[in-house]
């Protein structure tokens, strides 16, 4: 593998094809294209797949600074869930309850849409929809669990369900230590990112659309996109070209790009894996193939049982860095990796001895209300989609579905969706945007010490709740 980047950039990567295709990078993009997405993400290579199959006359060039899947999409848990970012009562605050309604359905057909789609197009990935377990250890996480199973179901969603002890479900239960109830959501597919990245960009090759790799965007505008290649072996040169329609996809990575800045901030999540366990294991833990998992703790942990057997585990605690930046150094933070430690084997006790093989990071992208969007201006011909606050594995084809109906002008159900042209407000600038982000991280380890010593829902939980979408 070409290692002028450094390893590979997740645990999902390694032992994959070289992902930097230097056939990729070798070709400069037309000077003039119908789309031009800025972004090798799955956001812009569903996108490209969607418009691809509405109008195959379409000239598009996705252009990607890196390789495809370089980030979140090539980094993520493997969960191609039905969340989204805001919750469902948050939405209905904001839209009314139909249209909260219309995105919790729509996020629920879009897990089996990726399903549809990877089978249709022979994209190994290991898909496999198990559902998702969020285990109760505690009374006020099982009381958390009552009412997110109720959320659920006052907006139509009756497959959610509540497993409390004793009961049918103590195998699963009970191989969590301490737990005493869970959730369980079937709207949620564990999947292998690299490979569903990997393979996407085949098939949307294969629909004729150009993928330009080492190729970084320095600045877009209304119809026009401003880049540098930088093959290896290759002088770096400097172009603009013309695009009827410029889809920005960029999600994190876009705080540090003009025409996105403030209008996300990136937010490091970091992940762990195991070596692969025995059957035995798994047995006790309950946990089946396809699986996903999680806690009701605040400061978000989660994991998936791999195609191989392996734990691939995760969660949050890293701090936002000033500025918004974004560096490779950050990917790794010792103090996070041994917290996510810390974490497995007090969740999985017979996982503590288990040897961690991979430990790797990135950054999420975070609308200043959490509120994920995608949006099209067809007077300058710029499209965005992004702030998927690490829901992205199955919110990134909802989104390029939804743009390629904006983009075409296709009026559709999808084009009803309340995200559709939602505008967040930007964030604020430093000094405020560094200590608001990191007060609300340190809040939420905060709430969690708060609720095992109060044995009561966190106060302060409850403070940065509409903070962080609730």
């Amino acid at each position: 593998m070409d290692t002028s980047l450094g390893p590979p950039v997740s645990f999902w990567f390694d032992g994959l094809p070289d992902p930097e295709n230097p056939a990729r990078s070798s070709a400069e993009p037309r000077a003039a294209l119908d789309v031009c997405i800025i972004g090798g993400g799955l956001t812009g290579l569903w996108t490209a797949y969607y418009l691809a199959k509405a109008d195959p006359s379409l000239e598009i060039a996705v252009l990607e600074k890196h390789h495809v899947g370089f980030g979140a999409s090539g980094r993520n848990g493997g969960w191609c869930s039905a969340l989204f970012p805001r919750s469902a009562t948050s939405l209905e605050r904001q839209h009314g309850f139909d249209a909260a309604v219309r995105m919790r359905r729509a996020m629920i057909e879009t897990v089996g849409e990726v399903g549809r789609v990877t089978a249709l197009e022979g994209i190994d990935c290991d898909f496999a929809q198990g559902g998702t377990i969020a285990f109760a250890r505690t009374p006020t996480q099982l009381s958390a669990a009552r009412s997110e199973v109720e959320e659920a179901r006052r907006f139509g969603v009756d497959a959610v369900e509540l497993w409390e002890s004793p009961g049918p479900h103590d195998a699963a239960i009970h191989g969590v230590a301490g737990a005493i109830g869970a959730s369980f959501d079937p709207a949620c597919a564990r999947l292998q990112p690299a490979k569903l990245v990997s393979g996407l960009a085949e098939v949307v090759e294969s629909l004729g659309v150009r993928i330009h790799e080492r190729t970084e965007v320095l600045n877009w505008g209304p119809r026009r996109v401003t880049y540098r290649s930088h093959s290896p072996g290759e002088t770096a040169r400097t172009a603009t070209l013309t695009a009827a329609t410029v889809v920005v996809a960029t999600e994190g990575y876009g705080a540090q790009l003009p025409g996105v800045g403030r209008r996300i901030l990136p937010l490091y999540s970091l992940m762990i894996a195991t070596e692969p366990l025995p059957e035995e294991f798994w047995d006790s833990a309950g946990i089946s193939h396809g699986q996903t998992f999680t806690d009701y703790r605040h400061l978000l942990i989660y994991g998936q049982r791999t195609a191989d057997n392996r734990i691939a585990f995760g969660g949050r605690g890293a701090r936002y860095h000033w500025g918004s930046s974004i560096r490779p150094e950050y990917d790794h933070v010792e103090r996070v990796f041994h917290h996510l430690r810390r974490c497995l084997s007090d969740l999985l006790p017979a996982s503590a001895e288990a040897e961690i093989t991979h430990r790797w990071g990135g950054p999420i992208g975070v609308a200043r209300d959490w509120h994920a969007s995608a949006s099209f201006n067809p007077a300058t011909g710029i499209a965005f989609a992004g702030g998927y606050v690490g829901d992205g594995l199955s919110t990134t084809n909802l989104a390029g579905r939804t743009l390629s109906h904006l983009i075409t002008g296709h009026q559709s159900p999808l084009t009803e969706l309340p995200w559709v042209n939602h505008a967040s407000p930007r964030w604020e600038p430093e000094p405020l945007r560094f200590l608001g982000a990191n007060t609300g991280l340190m809040g939420m380890a905060l709430a969690d010490t708060e609720e095992r010593l109060t044995r009561r829902e966190s106060v302060v939980a409850k403070m940065l709740g509409p903070l962080v979408g609730h």
